[in-house]
């Protein structure tokens, strides 16, 4: 095929494309707004990028390659959920069955590349000491700044017992490290709870906030007054899996007026989630959250409800940064897109995927970072990974068992 008629081709894909993304039909192209005028404008420059990639690159670029990056890069540019997938990709992603062994972590896309947005108590992750924060640059020999979230996430699962290598940059090092962790089927432990001051303050710590992890919750501040407590320390740093659905849940138990949440998308309709009183537990005892960079999504929803409805103070730093609605669209040839078609927004209209959560009162988090780079330190591929530091002392978790000490029952 010719390279004029390639270039042709490829420019007539790429505005198939942007025509589907922008919503324009072929009866509305003469009432098309200012912004879409623009957008089509930026079709005609990237068609001369095409052709001086095509005509002037040092070599004849692989086309497809390059279609592919930029439609990667298109979606990826909206935020870290949305995905392009190849039709090979989309293939393998319609044929996965979820329940395979994994490694413990949850992982988006941050600065190009998957990052650890927590880690899972106990799992292979965890002992080998991979922390919040950690940039995994490549998973065996495939760089993720070529990967989609979804197709990520796929590659970090696996079957029972077989093994996975990642390259992992931590903070303030100057290469990476070779980590190899063998996967496992995950059991998440439960709800780990706590007395402090002679049983007046109800330490509780869910890892997931999944229907089951709600329900432990919810038996828990069931069982306060048998128990004496009087007030709760809800500790939601690393929770960044579960159901959004169980999070309002899990809000509304402590909660007995008010908005939790808000959902909206261009073409979904608002819905604004709102605090039932029949369904609140414990409405009036003080309440104290913990929250840290790895708490996101559900974690993060919670958070900022019992934040804005000033039922509860929010202790550490702020949040990862995650919650929204993602639709799959399947297109002609067999790749697809997974767009993010709605985001959540706490009770005063922030949005937890753009903004996050900040506490009202800040502690930084006194875990090991990895340490000053050092010019000298042995190759990457050679040198273990950093032991986490022995942590004598919970600064979060001490600030906020201060702010619960002074408040009266």
């Amino acid at each position: 095929m010719p390279k004029i008629t390639k270039i042709l081709l490829l420019v007539v894909s790429v505005v198939l494309v942007l025509t589907v993304f922008l919503g324009v039909n072929s009866s509305g192209v003469s009432a098309a707004t200012e912004q879409q005028e623009g957008a089509y404008r930026q079709i005609d420059v990237y068609s001369q990028v095409l052709r001086h990639i095509q005509t002037d690159y040092v070599e004849e670029p692989n086309i497809n390659s390059v279609t592919n990056g930029a439609l990667r890069g298109l979606l990826e540019s909206l935020d870290a959920d949305s995905s392009y997938l190849t039709p090979e990709d989309y293939k393998t992603y319609k044929a996965d069955k979820g329940g395979k062994a994994q490694v413990g972590i949850n992982v988006s896309k941050r600065y190009g590349y998957a990052t650890v947005v927590s880690v899972v108590p106990g799992s292979p992750a965890d002992k080998a000491n991979l922390n919040d924060g950690d940039i995994i640059e490549a998973i065996g020999s495939q760089d993720t700044r070529d990967l989609s979230l979804a197709m990520i996430q796929l590659l970090l699962e696996g079957q029972p017992g077989s093994e996975l290598t990642v390259s992992v940059v931590r903070p303030r090092k100057p290469n990476p490290d070779k980590v190899t962790m063998t996967r496992t089927m995950m059991a998440m432990p439960p709800v780990s709870e706590t007395m402090y001051e002679n049983a007046s303050i109800l330490y509780l710590k869910p890892v997931v906030l999944d229907h089951d992890h709600v329900q432990q919750v919810e038996a828990k501040l069931k069982g306060m007054s048998k128990a004496g407590n009087k007030k709760i320390l809800l500790d939601l740093r690393d929770v960044a899996a579960g159901d959004m659905t169980e999070a309002t849940r899990l809000a509304n138990m402590l909660l007995k007026s008010g908005t939790i949440a808000m959902l909206e998308g261009q073409k979904v309709q608002k819905q604004t989630f709102t605090a039932d009183p029949s369904k609140a537990i414990n409405a009036n005892a003080p309440v104290v959250v913990l929250v840290n960079r790895g708490t996101a999504g559900p974690g993060e929803l919670v958070a900022a409800a019992l934040l804005e409805n000033k039922r509860a103070e929010v202790v550490g730093e702020k949040t990862f940064g995650e919650g929204a609605q993602q639709k799959t669209f399947e297109l002609s040839d067999g790749a697809a897109l997974i767009l993010s078609v709605a985001k959540y927004e706490s009770p005063s209209g922030k949005k937890l995927q753009d903004e996050g959560v900040t506490p009202g009162v800040l502690v930084a988090s006194n875990t090991d970072d990895g340490g000053v780079a050092d010019d000298d330190a042995t190759p990457a591929d050679t040198q273990p990974a950093p032991a986490k530091s022995s942590v004598t002392v919970d600064e979060q978790l001490t600030k906020a068992l201060d702010i619960l000490k002074g408040k009266a029952a």
